[in-house]
């Protein structure tokens, strides 16, 4: 009996904003590791977000076992560029006063 082993595609893609996906859906590779890391079966994550299929959340939960440093230092560069994001509006949008300016209209009508 002869039997093969194909290499079998991992079900990610890199989309036009650099972020991993799994492919067809808008589930990111971030959203799959943490919940995984969060103790959820993969059944589990499967029947939470319905666009995907049991297969490729098996397939993302091993790919990340097997190239966990290279998927942690993806997940760091994207905590960083949400930082970096969040200090960005928070400077360009204070919230500063706006509490005030919110509650001096409400008591001038």
């Amino acid at each position: 009996m002869t039997i093969s082993f194909p290499d079998e595609p991992v079900p990610l893609e890199i989309c036009d904003d650099r972020v991993v996906r799994v492919k067809g859906t808008r589930v990111t590779l971030d959203t799959i590791v943490a919940t995984f890391n969060q103790g959820k079966s993969a059944s589990e994550i499967a029947s939470q977000y319905p666009s995907l299929q049991l297969v490729d959340v098996y397939a993302t939960i091993v790919f990340y076992i097997r190239h966990r440093p290279y998927v942690d230092a993806y997940l760091q560069e994207r905590e960083q560029q949400s930082r970096e994001i969040q200090e960005l509006n928070e400077a360009n949008f204070a919230d500063q006063g706006v509490r005030d300016r919110l509650l001096a209209r409400r008591s001038s009508s």
